[in-house]
């Protein structure tokens, strides 16, 4: 693909350098639909990202567009704080009929300002209030969020400076493999519960992602966690899981915990919970936990009513007859196989292939070939991103909708830029 230099000064000299996806694909994006996005030249590429995780069902997908410019029209409610709305009903009725009643959950909803992160912080605080205790145990190579609260159960070394102040309460534990099975399974964590003189206060919630996502797509068996359930109920700690980037179908099922058969106190939800990649966040816990006073923690964008519209399509349209998860588990043996062929193409270049569902990663054995591989593949119209400690992971993040002609393609342009580039 040849590609001029796109014109990128407004954001050189206007915005701020914190910006960073745009580093790696440097042109100006202008349309999107399914799983491709063309910029303004009007060259074409194929979307492995997917709003990290934010547009499982794909950019402006057709159904759910609908629904929000006809909501739209008829001046629907946009702007509602916590008021109650036709919106909010339609969207609270099809979870609890589609999501929730299906698995027998029986959780209460939240809506918290509009990001993971603030679904996380409001995770922390309840599970805080509840017992009354201040400690929270994450694990290594954990992302929660930006916000105090969730960098303090974060792993990442640069994420948690950029705080630029102590992150309290918060004690990290080995995740699963973290140690490569030398030890057994909370060897350490329950050794400390067990020692009065260990120093850890004892925690008053464990906050895990079952896939780590921006750690490095970092794959826990369902045995770990359901061991790490039965920790948390021997010892009277909340468990919370992280389901912001893997929930919504991305590993398979509506929630990643599925699998494990376990049923988290609190489970935070944000990124394709909206569907069509506008904010929208949820917290979900047991009915008991809900001991919040009127207005203890709120925002401004809690009630995102167009959010609520397309959420509400989602659920209606994806996830009523119980199709998506078997679709998604078969493009999922498509990414799988391909990224084995890769890794035995390669083996001196990457160290292995890992995921669940719709979410991988290709370990490169030495770190910076990830974002060569990367930039390599941006060129050949392919966007992908890298994760892990040392961005050593390539990362891929189709939508759910991505077709299988789509996922062949944009495999075959994966292993063309790992072959140039190894």
């Amino acid at each position: 693909m040849t590609i001029t230099q796109p014109d990128l000064s407004v954001f050189e000299t206007v915005e701020s350098e914190v910006r960073s996806y745009c580093r790696s694909w440097p042109t100006v994006f202008d349309r999107a639909q399914g799983s491709r996005m063309t910029d303004e030249d009007g060259h074409t590429y194929l979307d492995f990202f997917a709003g990290a995780g934010s547009l499982n069902y794909g950019h402006n997908n057709p159904v759910l567009k609908r629904a929000l410019i006809d909501y739209i029209e008829r001046d629907g409610v946009t702007h509602g704080l916590d008021m109650s709305t036709t919106a909010k009903r339609a969207f609270l009725e099809s979870f609890q009929n589609i999501i929730l009643r299906p698995r027998d959950l029986p959780y209460k909803v939240m809506f918290p300002g509009p990001t993971g992160a603030n679904s996380v912080e409001a995770a922390l605080k309840l599970a805080r209030k509840v017992k009354g205790r201040e400690s929270i145990v994450s694990f290594t190579n954990a992302f929660h969020g930006m916000s105090l609260g969730a960098l303090a159960v974060t792993g990442n070394s640069m994420k948690r400076a950029g705080a630029g102040i102590p992150l309290v309460h918060g004690t990290p534990m080995p995740f699963d493999n973290y140690l490569d099975g030398t030890y057994p399974d909370f060897l350490w964590f329950e050794r400390l519960l067990e020692d009065q003189g260990s120093g850890l206060n004892t925690p008053a919630a464990v906050i895990v992602e079952t896939v780590q996502g921006e750690g490095g797509i970092n794959v826990a068996r369902p045995e770990w966690l359901r061991a790490l359930s039965d920790l948390c109920e021997r010892w009277d700690m909340l468990l919370i899981v992280d389901d912001i980037q893997m929930g919504c179908g991305r590993t398979g099922a509506f929630f990643s915990f599925e699998e494990a058969g376990i049923v988290p106190d609190i489970v935070t939800v944000s990124k394709s919970i909206s569907g069509y990649g506008l904010p929208l966040a949820l917290t979900l816990f047991k009915p008991e936990l809900d001991i919040w006073e009127p207005g203890e923690h709120n925002g401004t964008f809690r009630g995102n009513n167009p959010a609520f519209v397309t959420a509400a399509a989602t659920l209606d349209t994806y996830w009523a007859d119980g199709q998506m998860e078997k679709q998604t588990l078969a493009r999922g043996e498509i990414v799988e196989a391909h990224l084995k062929a890769i890794t035995e193409e390669h083996p001196d270049a990457i160290a292995e292939y890992r995921g669940r569902g719709l979410v991988w990663g290709l370990e490169c054995n030495d770190k910076p070939l990830a974002d060569k591989i990367a930039k390599r593949a941006f060129e050949l119209g392919l966007l992908i991103e890298t994760s892990g400690p040392e961005s050593e992971v390539v990362k891929l993040l189709p939508a759910l909708t991505t077709t299988p002609e789509e996922l062949d393609e944009g495999l075959r342009i994966l292993a063309r830029a790992v072959r140039d580039c190894a």
